[in-house]
């Protein structure tokens, strides 16, 4: 289990995160929502440690989870990857493996083999020695997900993953979250797409600073949690 308990994030006089408390059970797909500036990613770097909370934890299996960093495999949004680096699509896969195999050491064979089967599943073995800099934005992504399939986490955080991919991407990421969840894994999943996509995910955790609502589709995507979460009304969606 994977508990939030109060935290709360502060810039100055700025309140980025208000007094969030969740509770995310194991084999579930959650999808974080809300507006820009609502907090979705500040609450997953602030339960990670790579910003300072005010108040508050995040506890998986009962330890803080800023103490069990190597079960947690983390994708940041395209906007924080350098995509002109130099490095190869093996390379970027290969480096889901870091923590077991150590910085400066070579890859053992099982490492190499759980790398393979990453970018198998991804369908992106045969491309494994093109430039990451060299592929559509769809191959890129896939690649950073076989970088978090190789890791073997427990947790899986993904922030805007199917911004620029295209249908075919979207849909091997779907099949491999179900397969993850089929092994207990817990996914969060950041996105801001309210379409059908939506019946994909287990729970929604719909945020504006602090927790909206939290639940099935049903019980979020309520007119009255779209305005308090969105300020405004958000016809496109039906409960």
């Amino acid at each position: 289990m994977l508990l939030v308990q109060n935290l709360s994030v502060s810039y100055r006089s700025f309140t980025a995160l208000n007094n969030v408390s969740c509770t995310f059970d194991p084999g579930q797909l959650v999808g974080i929502f809300g507006p820009n500036g609502g907090g979705k990613s500040t609450l997953v770097k602030a339960m990670l440690g790579l910003i300072k909370s005010a108040t508050g934890t995040a506890l998986l299996k009962g330890k803080p989870l800023t103490q069990q960093l190597s079960q947690v495999a983390y994708v940041p949004q395209r906007s924080q990857i350098d995509w002109d680096y130099p490095i190869t699509v093996w390379n970027v896969a290969m480096m889901g493996c870091t923590l077991q195999t150590g910085l400066f050491r070579c890859p053992s064979r099982q490492s190499r083999e759980l790398v393979k089967a990453a970018l198998q599943r991804v369908g992106m073995y045969e491309n494994r020695d093109h430039s990451l800099s060299n592929l559509s934005g769809g191959q890129q992504q896939r690649v950073f997900l076989a970088r978090a399939l190789a890791q073997e986490a427990e947790l899986l955080i993904l922030d805007e993953p199917f911004n620029g991919v295209d249908q075919k991407t979207e849909s091997i990421m779907f099949d491999i979250f179900r397969e993850l969840k089929a092994q207990s894994k817990i996914l969060f999943v950041i996105s801001h797409d309210l379409s059908e996509t939506l019946d994909n995910y287990d729970q929604l955790l719909l945020l504006n600073k602090r927790v909206i609502a939290q639940g099935a589709r049903h019980e979020v995507m309520t007119k009255d949690n779209l305005l308090a979460a969105y300020d405004a009304p958000v016809w496109s969606i039906a409960p």
